[in-house]
Parts: C-alpha cells; sequence; structure tokens
C-alpha cells in the first residue's frame, strides 16, 4: 500500500458548496486524502476561557401588559438545531441579566421538552404558556454560526477566517413574545454572553468523514439516468452520504470525481492484493468495484441500483454491497458470458459509460460507471480474467450435428477448431483461428463457420447445430478475446512481470490509465 500511496494517492481541499435534502445550499470545505474524504463546515467556536452558561440553565419570565415576553426566537427541528433566542428586548435584558441570553436553546417549556420540536411547534407551546413561563436553556455551540452573530474586537472575538459562514437565511417567526414593535436593538456583541478570558473564532470543524475504500461515487440523482450539472455524491460503504456537492465548473466537477476514483481504485487494488494472500492461484480476484445495474423491470423512479461486481477465479460474482465471502450463488463463469462494451448508439438512455453482459442463457445485463476511466480499468480485468481462463482450460468440447450425424466441436486454445465424429473420435476438420473469415447464426440453434482452405485460399461453409447456441458463441468470444490479449503488447508486458506470483500485476488498472481500448469480434 505504501508503494501505492507515494506513487499514485491525490490530495486536494477546496471551498464549494453542499446541498442535503431540499435544503440551501451552504459552504463547505472538501480535503480529500490518501484514505478520506473530510467534510468541514464552518462554525464559530470557544477557543478558550469555560463559558458559565454552557450548562443548563432555568429562567422564569413573565408577560408584561405590553411587549409579552420580550423575545424573538428562530430555528427548530426542521434546521437540525433546537429553537434559539434571537433577540431580547432591552426592558426584559435588564430583568433577565446574567440569566438568558442571546443564542441560548430552548430545550423546555413549563417542564415539556421541546428540543425535537419544530419552530411552529415550540411557537404554539409558548402562545399557550399563560402568563409566567419557565424555559430550561443551554447556550448552543453552533448558535453563534446559526444566528450569524457577529465577532470584534470588544468582547475578545478574533476571526481566524473572514469567508461566510454555512447557516442560510432562515424566516423570524413573527412571534416576538412582548417584543416592542418600535424597539430598535440590534444585535451585537453585547447581546451574547462574554466572560474574562473567552475567545472566540470561526473555525472549519468536521461535520461528516466519508471512508473511501469501497465508497462509490454518484452523479445521478438515485435510480435515474438524469446527471447533475456540476455536482456529484460519495456514499461510504456503511451508506453515510456526503450530501449532494456541488461546483461552479465541469472541470472543478471532473477534476475532483477523478481524484477521489484514483483513490478509491488505489485503496481496492491494496485491499485485493491482501485478501489474494488467502486464495490459491486459480481463485486470485482481478477486479472489485461498484456499478449501477439498469433494472429490467424498472419503475419510473428507480430505473438503476447500485451492484458490487467481482471477477474471481473463472467466475463474475454479483452482489448488492461488498462481500465478506464469495459463497454467492449468483455468478457467471467468464467462458459462459460475453461482456461488451456500449458505444454511442447501444446506449439505452442518457446515461454513458455503460457495457453489457449476456449470460449463455441470452440474459442481458446492462451496467453504468461513472467515469470513462472506471470503464477501462473493467475493460482490461475482464480481458485479463478471460485470458486467464482461457488459459488455465486450454480447450473446450460441445456436442453438436452436422448432415444429421452426432460430432464434437473442440475449440482449443493452440489449435483452433476441431471437429470430430463423437463415435469414432476421428477427427473429420481442423482451422486455425486465423481461418476463421466469417459466421452467421439464427438466433436459436444453427451457426456457419467460413473458413479460408490454407492451400487453395478458397472459402469452406461449415453448419453445425447445438443444443446451446449461446454458450458456444459466448464461448468462441471468450477464445478470440484471448487470442486478442495476446497482440496486446501492453498485455503481454504485464503477463511477463506476475509469472512469479501465478496472477497477472493489476498495476495498469488505474483511474489514470491510458491503456487504449481494444475491439474484438467474432
Amino acid at each position: 500500500m505504501n508503494d501505492f500511496i507515494s506513487d499514485c494517492s491525490q490530495t486536494k481541499t477546496g471551498i464549494y458548496l453542499m446541498q442535503e435534502g431540499n435544503e440551501e445550499p451552504f459552504n463547505i470545505r472538501l480535503h480529500l486524502a490518501k484514505d478520506i474524504l473530510t467534510i468541514q463546515e464552518q462554525d464559530v467556536i470557544c477557543v478558550s476561557g469555560e463559558p458559565f452558561y454552557s450548562s443548563e440553565r432555568t429562567v422564569t419570565i413573565r408577560r408584561q401588559t405590553i411587549g409579552g415576553f420580550g423575545l424573538s426566537i428562530k430555528g427548530g427541528a426542521e434546521h437540525k438545531i433546537p429553537v434559539v433566542i434571537s433577540k431580547i428586548s432591552k426592558e426584559q435584558k435588564a430583568e433577565l441579566s446574567g440569566l438568558l441570553f442571546i443564542g441560548d436553546g430552548i430545550l423546555q417549556i413549563n417542564g415539556i421538552n421541546v428540543r425535537s420540536y419544530r419552530h411552529e411547534e415550540v411557537v404554539q407551546v409558548l402562545r399557550n404558556a399563560g402568563e409566567e413561563v419557565t424555559l430550561t436553556v443551554s447556550f448552543l455551540k453552533k448558535t453563534p454560526a446559526f444566528l450569524k452573530l457577529p465577532l470584534c474586537e470588544d468582547c475578545t472575538c478574533i476571526p481566524s477566517d473572514q469567508s461566510s459562514g454555512t447557516s442560510s437565511p432562515l424566516c423570524d417567526s413573527g412571534l416576538h413574545l412582548n417584543y416592542h414593535p418600535n424597539n430598535t436593538d440590534t444585535l451585537s456583541c453585547s447581546s451574547w454572553p462574554t466572560s474574562p478570558g473567552l475567545r472566540w473564532e470561526k473555525r472549519w470543524v468536521d461535520l461528516r468523514l466519508i471512508p473511501l475504500l469501497h465508497s462509490r461515487l454518484s452523479q445521478y440523482i438515485p435510480g435515474s439516468d438524469v446527471c447533475r450539472k456540476n455536482a456529484f455524491q460519495v456514499i461510504a460503504v456503511d451508506g453515510v452520504c456526503s450530501g449532494v456537492i456541488q461546483f461552479p465548473a465541469v472541470e472543478d466537477c471532473l477534476d475532483w470525481l477523478q481524484a477521489i476514483a484514483s483513490n478509491i481504485s488505489g485503496l481496492t487494488k491494496h485491499n485485493v492484493k491482501k485478501i489474494n494472500r488467502n486464495f490459491p492461484v486459480n481463485q486470485q480476484i482481478i477486479y472489485m468495484g461498484w456499478v449501477d445495474e439498469k433494472e429490467q423491470d424498472s419503475v419510473q423512479d428507480r430505473m438503476y441500483s447500485p451492484k458490487f461486481l467481482a471477477l474471481r477465479g473463472s467466475s463474475l460474482f454479483k452482489f448488492s454491497a461488498p462481500p465478506v465471502s464469495f459463497s454467492l450463488d449468483l455468478h457467471f463463469s467468464y467462458i459462459d458470458f460475453m461482456c461488451l462494451n456500449c458505444s454511442d448508439n447501444d446506449l439505452l438512455d442518457k446515461r454513458k459509460h455503460c457495457f453489457s453482459v449476456q449470460t449463455e442463457t441470452g440474459e442481458d445485463m446492462f451496467f453504468s460507471v461513472e467515469l470513462e476511466c472506471e470503464l477501462l480499468i473493467w475493460e482490461k480485468a475482464f480481458q485479463m480474467a478471460t485470458f486467464l481462463e482461457v488459459e488455465r482450460i486450454q480447450c473446450k468440447t460441445y456436442a453438436c450435428i452436422m448432415e444429421s450425424h452426432l460430432m464434437g466441436l473442440t475449440i482449443d486454445f493452440s489449435m483452433g477448431f476441431v471437429c470430430f465424429d463423437a463415435a469414432s473420435k476421428a477427427v473429420l476438420w481442423r482451422y486455425k483461428f486465423s481461418q476463421l473469415k466469417g459466421s452467421s447464426d439464427d438466433g436459436k440453434s444453427k451457426i456457419k463457420f467460413l473458413f479460408q482452405n490454407q492451400d487453395s485460399k478458397s472459402i469452406e461453409a461449415k453448419e453445425l447445430e447445438f443444443s446451446n447456441l449461446f454458450a458456444v458463441l459466448h464461448c468462441i468470444h471468450a477464445f478470440f478475446a484471448a487470442k486478442v490479449a495476446c497482440l496486446d503488447p501492453m498485455f503481454v508486458e504485464s503477463q511477463g512481470t506476475a509469472t512469479t506470483t501465478g496472477i497477472p500485476s493489476l498495476s495498469s488498472l488505474s483511474c489514470n490509465s491510458q491503456t487504449p481500448k481494444l475491439k474484438y469480434t467474432t
């Protein structure tokens, strides 16, 4: 891991916007490290001294003939903060000096716990509280930033960062509880508590930490093919979501996407290396990663769902989450399925970077990844896995019928196509892979091969009938793909550097890979 980290991991820091649900976007600071994405929000915190008012206090106030309770409130559960006192009239401030402060969160009203009440619910409780109300309050850490309380030298509050806070403008309740309409009192440092030696600063504090191992990126609105504009979210393996991170330009968004994807890829490769120590050579993991699978019977709001794919041994595994083990029934052998990257004409909707998998039974599965580099990683890994499986089995034989006689067709990695009589085992014909010039099938059971005779250069047609046409076509495709892999210099080089371990090197499979796509057909 240290080798990878020193060479390939990326670190970045920047200030952008984040949106959670339907709330207004607010400023956050992103910091990308080798294995974690830190999301920070700006807050005003006490950095020296011990606020005596931070503990819970009980205060009784009386409704006056003019001016009522003399308080204004903001916040509520819908803003992820208890209701807080935003204004205190001069009259009440004198009476309650040292007992109640702007920024105090109202925790209880006449013994009723209102910590999780919405704004209007607290307003209603106060309206029905009678002529005297007992409040249990505590000055909340988040209040200064929430209310946008100013910092100034009078209260020894020296901001360490002049950038704007993260709180959104919030509507006042309109419930001026005995707050006289002619009162012109404004927020100032003297409106909220101070004490000797107390010092406040604006600082970036951790809002969310996203471990990158097995995290997934998503530019799309969940379940759809609608791509967000210059925005994405990161979802940790335990389901914790970053929120929708918004960028001012497409270049910034792509730069961050690629950097995060590169770090995820590096962590995945290191994890695969550790896991493979416990597996024999023929059961090594070659690829693991997130994709979005298009639902076969999708409803309108759920066209895609996240899946975790793994190439291990001779099989493709599909999971709903990163696996603890690979004892899952839902898997396919490389020889029994065919995988093709989708060109622009093959795309089913607005999603890009897609590939399809067709099983030997004819079932089609359609997958989408976020970035082109992730598609290249998958393609290279599948090419490698197919080569290893073909090299391991060397040949595969299928029963077939030719001219009403029971035959056998062997697809051999070294020799090519060999057809023999099922009873006598006598070889009837043999052609190399290079001699196959074309083929066609009826989509049911029959396939016609067009081979070129090496001596006469004439085309010779051979028609065979199989009980499982898809399986034969997929096997031929796999063997041809393995042959093409042998002609890829980068693939051959990676094979050569890995012969001592028994598994090909995955060093070229990263989001920074510039490996050209290989196009191969049957």
